[in-house]
């Protein structure tokens, strides 16, 4: 059973790579292909959470790419497949963007395929894989329609954001090496060595929040939604946004080893709920509205993972998806069909389109925390995990509450209200509307819908020691019934208002409004204390590289330059001389050794050739052969030699 989770993980991270790259082939079958492969991994993803599988293998020395389906990795396996599938059946029709449609669904199955990697990796080497092909894959889908520039800035900017905090993981990774933690297993990271363990901390919570649209992270969400309502749907309710909160979740006891990381956790979650919740009450955009509540809505899981509740963040994780991809695929529908996404341009359109206003209504309804429904019971566990830590983050975490049922409110007054005499002028503001629902968006849509509603029966006793038992948080803090009481006060309390406030905006201080409606003007901020200081290095390091570095390169080159003129004029002038000088000398030496030889050497050997001839003709003389002559020749010898004899001695 452990080649499953390698299934699980290879199902679509194989079909979406086909699809990309053969989908213009064959482009009215992509559809249905992407649709079978998400099937198939959702069926893949319950049997190995039924089975639990594990599985590793070697990566490179030291590492090892290690993938296991526990029990909260099963939640999350499950949870991204069905959304993913859900989703794209919504895009069978004219959910789905124009364009390469082999590309949009097989770089939705990728993305998913990589979050699936993301969640059931034990190791932080292949987590960074995940991790980095869900960062590419998202600025892909992101600006899809790459024809318009402002979809491809949205995306650059999500994705530099994204990238930015993404350095985290690898500073952790580098710090976890260096303290000695024994392996580079995510169990293994709270045994790193101080101070290598605060350094691993850091960066793993750098990394959670920028992926999860945190403060000061936030403002990169607000462009991500010019992207295609299909990819909004799955990317920032169930899978890209939820990938950091899962991470600290799952690495509750790094934070816990700390002692600084958890409260700091804890309070950023509760800060961004309620920040980001004013940001969301000030949007005019219903997309825009949905992007900032995924924010604050994701700062209760993140708030839970600050705190401890690793169940109660994963409830509201887990309703928070369902309701969140539904109330994505109804804004979509709506924009398809009527050509605009601004609240005051969607008056009555749920009354004009029943079926997807219904869905809408009780999605909203679940996201303002409105008992029974899901987010509801949710909420409250979270709240509770925040009260067992201290009553700050509580209070805060009661206050984002009240405003979630604000914005959330607001948005069903818009599409509830009735529909004005000149509708028509205010439709068709960004696209040609169809003016009708694609058959294949109620069947998905109904089904987000009613999980939404009902997965609050986690929070009843029995089903709730069950989900603490499969989330490995045995003993986790319940809320008290005067917990449940005080924030459904709460929650219908502020509904009540903001259904009362919605016809009158002109209530909150302009200034107010302004500076909620342009997301704090964080990205502002990010261009003049990053951006700017940033850009102004980079011109001042190519000044000096310009100035400096290539001027001392064009010095030297001017002073080589200089110097082969030099040495060519010494060349000229001395070498040449030298070269002519000493030709000559070596001239007349050779004209000497011609006279030597031929005055010295050849008369020598012409004089000894000479004299052997005379000692030959001088020898041959004596041979008479007449025998006295030689009796007198040797006689004259022999006194000869007596007399040398007698001399010498």
């Amino acid at each position: 059973m452990n080649g499953l989770v390698w299934l699980l993980v290879a199902l679509p991270l194989g079909g979406g790579s086909v699809l990309v790259l053969t989908g213009r082939r064959c482009p009215r079958a992509v559809p249905a292909l992407g649709v079978a492969v998400a099937v198939v991994t959702l069926g893949v993803a319950v049997a190995a959470a039924v089975a639990r599988p594990a599985a590793g293998a070697p990566l490179f020395t030291g590492a090892r790419a290690g993938l296991a389906v526990d029990g909260l990795s099963a939640v999350m396996a499950v949870t991204v497949a069905a959304v993913t599938t859900a989703v794209l059946l919504s895009a069978l029709g004219e959910g789905a963007p124009a364009g390469n449609r082999g590309r949009f669904f097989g770089l939705m199955l990728v993305f998913a395929g990589a979050m699936l990697v993301a969640v059931t990796a034990t190791t932080l080497p292949l987590l960074l894989m995940g991790w980095e092909v869900m960062g590419a894959t998202s600025w892909a889908l992101i600006g899809h329609q790459w024809q318009d520039p402002a979809r491809t800035r949205a995306a650059g900017v999500a994705f530099l954001t994204t990238r930015t905090a993404d350095l985290g993981l690898y500073l952790a990774a580098g710090a976890a090496l260096a303290g000695q933690a024994g392996s580079l297993d995510l169990a293994a990271l709270p045994l790193t060595g101080s101070p290598w363990l605060h350094a691993v901390t850091a960066g793993v919570i750098a990394a959670a929040l920028g992926k999860s649209a945190q403060l000061p992270f936030s403002f990169w969400l607000s462009g991500a939604m010019r992207g295609p309502s299909a990819v909004s749907a799955l990317l920032h309710s169930a899978t890209m946004v939820a990938a950091g909160a899962y991470l600290l979740l799952r690495l509750h006891p790094l934070l816990a080893a700390t002692g600084w990381a958890g409260p700091l956790v804890a309070w950023t979650g509760a800060v961004t709920a309620l920040v980001l919740g004013v940001v969301a009450v000030a949007q005019t955009d219903l997309k825009q509205l949905l992007a900032a509540s995924t924010s604050a809505q994701i700062g209760f899981m993140v708030l839970a993972a600050g705190s401890g509740g690793t169940a109660a963040g994963t409830a509201q994780l887990v309703a928070h998806a369902a309701t969140k991809s539904g109330l994505f695929l109804a804004a979509g529908a709506w924009l398809t069909a009527l050509g605009t996404k601004r609240l005051s341009a969607l008056r009555g359109a749920a009354r004009s389109y029943p079926l997807v206003g219904a869905a809408f209504t009780v999605g909203a309804l679940t996201l303002a925390g409105l008992p029974p429904l899901s987010l509801w019971a949710a909420k409250d566990e979270v709240l509770a995990a925040a009260r067992a830590e201290g009553t700050g983050p509580y209070a805060v975490g009661l206050a984002a509450a009240a405003v979630a049922a604000a914005y959330s409110v607001k948005a069903v007054h818009y599409v509830t209200r009735p529909l004005p005499e000149e509708a028509e002028s205010g439709y068709d503001t960004e696209r040609r509307g169809t003016r009708r629902i694609c058959a294949a968006t109620p069947p998905p849509l109904l089904a987000l819908t009613l999980a939404a509603a009902v997965l609050g029966v986690l929070a009843l006793p029995g089903p709730a020691s069950w989900w603490e038992r499969l989330t490995g948080d045995q003993g986790a803090v319940s809320p008290q019934p005067w917990e449940y009481g005080l924030s459904a006060g709460v929650a219908v309390g502020a509904a009540a208002l903001a259904w009362w406030g919605a016809s009158r905006p002109g209530l909150a201080p302009r200034a107010a409004v302004g500076w909620a409606h342009g997301w704090l003007h964080l990205e502002r901020a990010a261009h003049f204390l990053v951006v700017r200081p940033v850009l102004g290095l980079a011109r001042a390091l190519a000044h000096i590289d310009d100035r400096v570095v290539a001027g001392a390169v064009r010095a030297a080159g001017r002073g080589g330059l200089t110097a082969s003129r030099f040495a060519r004029r010494l060349d000229d002038r001395g070498a040449d001389r030298a070269v002519r000088q000493t030709a000559r000398g070596t001239t007349a030496a050779a004209r000497l050794a011609r006279r030597v030889e031929d005055d010295g050497v050849d008369s020598a050997v012409r004089a000894i050739a000479s004299g052997a001839r005379n000692l030959g003709r001088w020898a041959r003389r004596p041979q008479t052969g007449l025998l006295h002559q030689y009796y007198a020749q040797a006689a004259v010898g022999f006194v000869v030699l007596v007399l040398i004899i007698l001399l010498v001695r």
